[in-house]
């Protein structure tokens, strides 16, 4: 048996996050192997720029690559994020909580909120969000980082990052040169592909120089530059479930201690972001432009901050949908080439690190194996749509009076989410499938904090005597309120371990 040859040459188009991400993750991957890396980027062409949140995967991305956390946030003045706040979104005046990590811990391998479902539906407990200590530390302003607690009747808290990704992109690009990547500055031209593969053989930068690859990572953002310009690759467009299609953003100056999660408040025609880091607000208003103009969304915007604005506003357009391929002949995109989910929970650079370690684990050889490509593609596809559903959830569950919000309530639901929904009404079940990423603590969250009800629970749950469970439920809440009782506020921490110079 002989070892395949891998890709020797490869080459990243465009920086930003997404281009850095791939740039170390790989340099990190190939280090010690015969590959090459080059990233042409050009310091004339902007990044967008607009995620500055992330989920808990990015820490195991950073840990790959073996970069201390308290480091990464100073570099990129980030805080930590224990989930998000969502303001409006089921009806005016209300609010609830998504967090990151588990409620309470299943009894008897059956899930936690099957037994607060029983005393729920028999109006003898709170809202589950009750039962979350993300919830619990994040609205009382503190955090601490934790060992875990397996005798204890909830999880360790899980936590995550608001951070500025531009910042984030620069301490990549400084980690990635020391590991040899090479940085062309320039802008391309054209490509050149094989006249019998159509493989990219190279592509040339207006200075008239040629950088020739094997392997080329399209991370050229909204323009697709390799994939849909070169290669004409085509877009499945979801603007009919998703139509947010424009966002006007701004950073503003903080007037209090930043919170450790990221605020979505419901807005007549969208919503609007705030992502508090050491040094300022990131904010940004996501709209349908059917409903609302661009001068009337930055003056909400702008009507809407906790501070003064730090520049002019600034706004992007885009339309929700994905690649038809994401892995073309020997071209993969990454990032906003790739595909565009609105930064609702945070998608963005999840997206990225998901095609970085699928990228990693199908690393091709010269043969650029077919197989490889058609599982990356299948994969990448079916996480697209199982993230899609889940956004839809958050629009479909509400019940405001807006024009925009009713059509989204009216609307036909994918057949994957409505089932999820049957289920969970009819049953109280709710299954992770196809290794999606967002569990089942995720969903409940979001079906419970948008109003909807499950009729029924666990049948094993009437097992259980009413004072046992009543007894475990006051447990894992006085537990909860000990905890946070006990651990310093966010902005004490963050000056302690990591605090921006």
């Amino acid at each position: 048996m002989s070892t395949p040859t891998p890709i020797k040459r490869i080459v990243i188009v465009g920086g930003g996050t997404a281009g850095w991400m791939t740039a170390a993750a790989l340099a990190k991957a190939t280090h010690g192997s015969e590959s090459s890396i080059q990233l042409i980027e050009s310091e004339s062409i902007g990044t967008v720029g607009v995620g500055e949140a992330s989920i808990p995967g990015l820490m195991t991305f950073n840990k790959m690559l073996g970069i201390d956390e308290n480091q990464f946030l100073a570099e990129t003045k980030g805080t930590f994020k224990l989930g998000i706040d969502f303001v409006g979104w089921g009806g005016e005046g209300e609010r609830y909580f998504h967090p990151f990590g588990t409620y309470g811990r299943g009894i008897d391998n059956i899930d936690f909120h099957h037994w607060w479902l029983q005393m729920y539906n028999q109006g003898k407990a709170p809202d589950i969000e009750s039962y979350s200590l993300a919830a619990a530390a994040a609205y009382s302003g503190r955090f601490t980082r934790m060992h875990p607690m397996p005798d204890a009747p909830f999880e360790s808290l899980l936590y995550a990052f608001q951070f500025d990704a531009g910042r984030y992109a620069q301490f990549l690009r400084k980690f990635s040169e020391r590991l040899g990547v090479e940085r062309i500055e320039g802008v391309i031209e054209d490509c050149q592909q094989h006249v019998d593969s159509g493989n990219i053989n190279s592509v040339r930068l207006t200075s008239g120089q040629k950088v020739h690859g094997d392997l080329f990572i399209d991370c050229s953002g909204f323009r697709a530059l390799l994939m849909r310009q070169t290669l004409s690759i085509e877009f499945t467009d979801w603007s009919h479930w998703l139509p947010c299609n424009r966002a006007v953003t701004v950073a503003c100056q903080r007037t209090g201690p930043a919170e450790p999660y990221t605020r979505s408040t419901a807005r007549a025609a969208g919503w609007q972001w705030r992502i508090p880091l050491q040094h300022r607000n990131g904010n940004g208003y996501v709209y349908c432009s059917d409903f609302i103009s661009e001068d009337e969304a930055t003056t909400k915007l702008l009507e809407n901050l906790d501070g003064a604005a730090e520049s002019s506003p600034r706004c992007l357009k885009f339309t929700t949908g994905h690649l038809d391929t994401f892995w073309e002949k020997n071209c993969i995109a990454i990032g906003l080439s790739a595909g565009f989910l609105e930064p609702l929970e945070s998608t963005s650079i999840h997206l990225i690190q998901s095609a970085i370690q699928k990228l990693i684990a199908l690393f091709p050889s010269e043969e650029l194996e077919e197989d490889k490509r058609r599982i990356f593609n299948q994969r990448t596809t079916l996480e697209y749509q199982r993230i899609r559903d889940f956004l839809i959830l958050h629009y479909q569950a509400n019940r405001r009076p807006e024009k925009f919000w009713q059509e989204l309530a009216n609307m036909k639901a994918p057949p994957h989410l409505a089932s999820k929904l049957h289920t969970y009404q009819q049953t109280g079940n709710i299954f992770r499938e196809d290794d999606e990423l967002f569990g089942v603590p995720s969903w409940l969250a979001v079906l419970h904090g948008q109003g909807i009800r499950a009729k029924s629970c666990h049948p094993l749950t009437v097992k259980s005597d009413i004072s046992f469970i009543e007894q475990r439920l006051q447990e894992v809440r006085s537990g909860i309120q000990h905890v946070v009782g006990a651990m310093p506020p966010h902005h004490e921490y963050i000056d302690r371990y990591c605090k921006a110079k």
